[in-house]
């Protein structure tokens, strides 16, 4: 064979291929030949389930998303509290709080620093408190359907612990599925490990599990599976939900709009266990007012509570809390103020400058 010649003339040595081994070609086309079953099969369920047109349920973390919205468990407080907020910018997000309260009969009076950092793919979140204790979260998107979570809190008490919780989503085209590991040990594998998935059947219902995997020493452990079900109706205006958990628990829920501003939710916790049965009933209401907001909750201990967030502007809300237990004969009353300023030109925020018209 003739040698190839450079653009000098020279001659320039052949190249040498090596031949691609025959042992490796042989492993590959086992491999693939043993696969090529499950990955057919694997195509064309993927196939088939997509052909229904299933939505995305939500995770189970939001099983009850809307009934805590409308209750008032998450927004109740007694005493007098302020939130004062100042954001320093737009994009990226970052912003600064300071949270007082005191007077609380459930509570010591406390102050709380916090800042939160955001932009489109993550988000960062800590926080101070006046008693030394530290948190902190972290929420990193990788795409449309991962999603890592961190969080962790310290504490400087000695009856308290410190905690972390790693977690992690993903969201497919018509489930969800959630693992969390707390306080996990790579040494000893103690730890609280939850895993759960919710999947959509039809276009209405979906069911799911939870499973609890405990183990506070190396020689003790425990698991436990609780189940779910939501169904969502047609034009999504109204969502049941139903979670059974071991030793007899259930967990029942149902939201419904009824109108752009009125949302009302019930909640029924039943226990049913040898040594202990009881039913618990929640019913709750909310009403959006132009500048105010409006829950009321009554339940079947003898609670009733209202709770009304009233905004004077864009910057400022004034809130008001009651509570009435009946057969306690006690009353709780909270008052409380949230602040928000900026020190950005309304330029910055994106408002148009002083003295232009607005473009369309």
């Amino acid at each position: 064979m003739a040698a190839a010649l450079n653009e000098k003339g020279s001659a320039v040595p052949p190249t040498l291929v090596t031949p691609p081994s025959s042992s490796s070609s042989a492993s590959s086309s086992i491999l693939s030949t043993v696969a090529s079953p499950f990955t057919s099969l694997a195509t064309r369920f993927g196939n088939w389930k997509a052909g229904f047109n299933l939505p995305n349920p939500g995770s189970v973390e939001n099983l009850q998303k809307e009934v805590k919205q409308t209750h008032l468990t998450n927004f109740i407080f007694d005493g007098a509290r302020a939130d004062l907020t100042k954001g320093l910018s737009v994009d990226p997000a970052f912003q600064v709080t300071h949270s007082f309260s005191l007077g609380s009969q459930s509570a010591p009076s406390s102050y709380h620093f916090s800042a939160v950092y955001a932009n489109a793919n993550l988000l960062l979140q800590g926080g101070v408190g006046d008693d030394g204790n530290l948190n902190g979260r972290l929420n990193r998107q990788w795409n449309s359907s991962h999603l890592t979570k961190v969080q962790a809190s310290l504490t400087s008490s000695a009856q308290a612990q410190n905690m972390i919780i790693l977690e992690h989503d993903y969201t497919g085209s018509d489930y969800s599925v959630n693992f969390k590991a707390m306080n996990p040990s790579p040494i000893n594998g103690t730890g609280i490990y939850i895993g759960n998935a919710l999947q959509s059947v039809t276009k209405n219902l979906a069911l799911g599990l939870e499973t609890l995997y405990q183990k506070p020493t190396p020689d003790m452990d425990e698991m436990t599976t609780s189940y779910l079900l939501k169904y969502t109706g047609d034009r999504k205006d109204w969502i049941a939900t139903a979670q059974l958990q071991p030793a007899g628990i259930l967990q029942a829920t149902y939201w419904q709009k009824l109108s752009d501003k009125v949302e009302v939710a019930a909640d029924l916790q039943l226990i049913a266990a040898p040594q202990r049965r009881e039913a618990v009933t929640t019913l709750g209401a909310k009403y959006d007012f132009r500048m105010a907001t409006f829950r009321a909750q009554v339940d079947s201990t003898g609670k009733v509570s209202a709770l009304l967030e009233q905004k004077f502007g864009p910057s400022f809300a004034f809130l008001f809390a009651g509570e009435i237990d009946h057969l306690k004969a006690a009353a709780k009353v909270g008052v409380g103020v949230m602040i928000e300023s900026t020190s950005l030109t309304p330029e910055e925020m994106g408002y148009p400058p002083q003295g232009y018209p607005s473009q369309a």
